[in-house]
């Protein structure tokens, strides 16, 4: 055997070596574009600090479920509401607000009046408005 077919040999087998490395590495673990990368930071804003201009918009969709978001000097708006319901008392919890790759994620949910609160038949139209640094990302309600 000639030290040409050796030297092929040699090359053959740092050729499969990094082609395998190759794979290895990129066929690692991609991020799934649903996977959390961080929580974000946010607040419930009160009904007297949200903007003209989005107030008036939940006061036109209030009576039925709506989720919107609102864009403002540099903060994201992000607004559900639960539509009419036939008592006082409820509140909404803020479970989750997370980023994603390709989103933003809310998740929240409708808790209702304690018994004492259900014996007043006042509608209410439950809604919350979540402020945030603006994140020129889809936000999707969970």
């Amino acid at each position: 055997m000639g030290k040409r077919d050796e030297y092929q040999r040699r090359m053959i087998s740092v050729c499969l070596v990094c082609l395998l490395c190759f794979l290895v590495f990129a066929c690692g673990k991609k991020q799934d574009p649903m996977e959390k990368i961080k929580d974000l930071e946010y607040t419930v804003i009160a009904e007297d600090n949200i903007p003209k201009e989005l107030l008036a918009k939940i006061e036109e969709k209030k009576e039925n479920a709506f989720r919107l978001t609102f864009e403002d000097q540099g903060f994201l708006y992000i607004c559900m509401g639960y539509g009419t319901q036939q008592t006082g008392g409820y509140s909404i919890a803020v479970n989750a607000l997370y980023e994603t790759a390709n989103a933003v994620y809310i998740d929240t949910n409708l808790i209702g009046p304690s018994p004492e609160e259900k014996k007043n038949q006042v509608k209410s139209y439950p809604y919350v408005v979540v402020k945030m640094e603006f994140l020129d990302k889809p936000v999707v309600f969970e």
